[in-house]
């Protein structure tokens, strides 16, 4: 079959593999189509769903189908507006509706989870799928959900471990980057022994106890390396306070002369997979009241009449 006519400036042409519109049109119904219809009603909603499709077209199409090719968000996001007929008017605008999600994702609050073991001597890491960095189990809120219960079902999420009976909603560090508010629950006394994997598909490589005194950087910059040259986002800078608060907090178990001096890999890639997909939770839709869209779209109207026509008719 012929690949859909992508435009935009930035569109990236599309090679084989492309999905047939079969599919396409199963995953507009899916996850654009059939939801409610308050997720309907601007284009960041929409983008997350669109997103959300995504998570599902790599994680089961593609898997499924190696002949199928797999995309970034971007490219797929393009397929899914040429393909799918209320969102088509938008094609011209894809370029700015994209930018613009963009900018509104990094305003998103998120919330996590820093667990150490039984001696308060490491505390557990998770690195991302593709890339090489380091930082402790944590997610974007969704829409309406209060800050300890995203960070139970981001760390059920990514680690397997379910912190919901530990979780102390007073005990937490909070800082700001930018225009994003992060907060991670200090979690003490898990077993080092305790089993983890994550939850999810193509998005954690591999969990780790990682030794707390070779995670100090010489700054305190969101992206760092610790002393022994492990890459780390989102971890020097709570450090300092995690300190103070260790300082104040006796640990449930003396540090042992014998325990291993290095990282404790507890999980990797390859080894025992879980492949439960996230929740439809993951289509993420913060309450964060931040600055209104950019400037890029503000001079046209999100028309949703026929989209709610289209789904009044695809499912009366």
């Amino acid at each position: 079959m012929s690949s859909p006519a992508l435009t935009g400036a930035s569109t990236v042409p599309l090679k084989t593999g492309i999905p047939p519109k079969e599919l396409l049109d199963d995953l507009c119904s899916r996850f654009v189509l059939n939801v409610p219809k308050e997720d309907q009603q601007s284009f960041e909603r929409i983008l997350f769903l669109v997103e959300y499709a995504h998570w599902f077209y790599e994680d089961n199409s593609v898997e499924n189908n190696p002949s199928l090719k797999s995309f970034t968000l971007k490219e797929f996001t393009s397929l899914m507006f040429n393909s799918c007929d209320v969102l088509k008017p938008y094609v011209p605008h894809i370029d700015d509706i994209f930018k613009d999600f963009t900018s509104y994702k990094v305003r998103v609050p998120v919330t996590g989870a820093i667990i150490l073991d039984q001696t308060y001597e490491r505390c557990l890491l998770v690195k991302g799928w593709k890339g090489t960095s380091w930082s402790f189990p944590r997610g974007k809120k969704n829409k309406d959900e209060e800050d300890h219960t995203c960070a139970i079902r981001e760390v059920l999420e990514e680690t397997g471990f379910d912190v919901s009976k530990l979780i102390n909603k007073d005990e937490f560090i909070e800082m700001i980057f930018g225009p994003q508010r992060v907060r991670l629950y200090i979690v003490g006394g898990v077993k080092d022994d305790t089993p983890f994997a994550p939850r999810t598909k193509k998005e954690i490589s591999e969990i780790a106890w990682q030794r707390l005194d070779e995670l100090q950087p010489v700054y305190g910059d969101v992206i760092s390396h610790g002393v022994t040259g492990l890459k780390l986002y989102m971890v020097a800078p709570f450090l300092k306070s995690l300190r103070s608060w260790i300082s104040l907090h006796q640990p449930p178990v003396l540090p042992k002369p014998d325990a291993p001096v290095r990282a404790i890999s507890m999980w990797k890639q390859g080894s025992s997979l879980v492949t439960t997909m996230k929740s439809s939770s993951r289509v993420s839709n913060s309450s964060n009241k931040g600055p209104a869209p950019g400037q890029s779209f503000r001079n046209f109207q999100l028309d949703v009449f026929p989209l709610l026509q289209a789904i009044e008719t695809a499912f009366s």
